[in-house]
């Protein structure tokens, strides 16, 4: 059995560490001294070196391909599902289709800032750097991210897009866009919803003879400068680049109802202090929600004032286009080079299209993150899982933790309530 590792970079107080996982020589179980991988650290690139991709990460084809748990995706989500599986004793690999472990971050737009601080913005085991009460932007996420990643126990493998999984009754089989394969009894869909653009049917988009784009291509305004944009939503996302897009651009913000807004700070505290200490945040209201609560504003003020002062200007939806001319449902026509939709995004799982586990939506059919229709199939980081919180960072851990323990006991008893996890 030939050596197996993947790389990866780990930031020191003075030099840039890489950390390589060997599979033991000789060992073929997991009762082997040190266990089954083993760890070694060292301040200089070695003859890997030409192989390191920007970001510090190797991928060679001489990776295990049998675990005991398989997590697809690397971001928030697929990070905290592998810490919480290792934390349970299961041998466990990261399926990353990217070049790092970061999720959709360094995708999102420029300017964006959490509406959580610091103390709300951690995953478990790892403070948010930099300040309790002060505000991360993006790319603190990403560094988050990176560093969190090198404390996870298992095997992180990138560019390796999941195209489909097989289910044989005993276990799966993740098949990958590059033709590798990797089997477990337990597997982890923890690729969230950025690549799954929503993009509604509106009145007249298809004729539209302008720019057409989804808030998840947005990325600065600049580009916009000098052009008439609208800006389809009501949502964070929706109202902050709209917000945005007004210094430099006239913009209206189309919507079927107006903006709802709550503050950023009642009573001089972050809102999610308030949703945390009366345990709003952690509580397991998720499975029985019909449908999830309309997202409001989190506003410190900034928008309301803006929409207010029509920068941006706020209309109802349009009622049709004709080329780059649309028409208002108060009979007023306007022209427009730009519509750009902040619509949301819908649960990110076409790997699993063939398996029979999703919905015909496409969502997943689950119960609390567990998998109501294949022992040993979990999710995370869909919004309201479990809770307020669960595509959060501050909550996706506590999800992967009840999904872990479960996942930890499902080849010890498959035959018990299958999808009627306990809250």
């Amino acid at each position: 059995m030939s050596d197996k590792y993947s790389t990866r970079t780990a930031e020191s107080s003075s030099d840039t560490a890489v950390v390589q996982w060997f599979r033991n020589p000789g060992c073929v179980d997991r009762s082997c001294p040190g266990g089954i991988l083993a760890a070694k650290r060292t301040t200089d690139v070695d003859s890997h070196a030409q192989r390191l991709s920007p970001f510090g990460h190797v991928q060679r084809k001489d990776f295990m391909t049998d675990y005991d748990a398989l997590v697809i995706g690397g971001g928030q989500s697929g990070l905290a599902a592998a810490r919480a599986l290792s934390r349970q004793g299961l041998d466990t690999a990261i399926l990353e289709a990217g070049d790092e472990p970061v999720g959709s971050w360094p995708r999102y737009y420029d300017s964006l800032v959490l509406f959580s601080p610091g103390r709300y913005s951690s995953l478990p085991g790892m403070a948010f750097p930099g300040g309790e009460d002060r505000y991360p932007r993006r790319d603190e996420v990403i560094d988050y991210l990176r560093r969190y990643a090198d404390t996870v126990d298992a095997d992180i493998l990138t560019h390796q897009r999941v195209d489909t999984v097989e289910y044989d009754g005993t276990g799966f089989t993740a098949h990958t866009a590059g033709g590798d394969t990797f089997t477990a009894p337990r597997l982890v869909a923890a690729t969230g919803s950025f690549d799954s653009p929503y993009v509604p049917r509106l009145p007249g988009l298809d004729t539209f003879t302008g720019t057409v784009l989804h808030a998840s291509e947005y990325r600065e305004p600049t580009a916009f400068a000098g052009q008439h944009v609208i800006v389809v939503g009501a949502g964070n996302s929706a109202v902050q680049i709209a917000v945005e897009l007004a210094e430099h651009a006239e913009v209206t913000l189309a919507s079927r109802n107006p903006p709802k807004y709550l503050p950023q700070e009642p009573l001089g505290r972050p809102l999610h202090f308030w949703a945390t200490v009366t345990g709003f945040d952690a509580a397991p209201i998720g499975p029985y929600l019909r449908t999830a609560p309309t997202q409001r504003v989190l506003d410190t003020g900034r928008y309301r004032r803006a929409l207010t002062i029509g920068n941006p200007v706020p209309r109802s939806m349009f009622t049709s286009i004709d080329g780059t001319t649309v028409n208002w449902p108060d009979g007023t026509t306007s022209t427009a080079d730009s519509v750009l939709l902040a619509t949301g995004y819908a649960q990110h799982l076409p790997y699993l299209v063939g398996l029979g586990a999703l919905d015909s939506t496409g969502r997943a059919r689950h119960r609390g993150g567990i998998s109501t229709t294949h022992p040993g199939l979990a999710y995370l980081g869909i919004d309201w899982q479990r809770t307020p919180s669960s595509a959060s960072l501050r909550g996706v851990g506590r999800d992967a933790e009840f999904v872990a323990a479960r996942l930890a006991r499902t080849r010890k008893s498959t035959t018990t309530g299958l999808g009627s996890a306990k809250q």
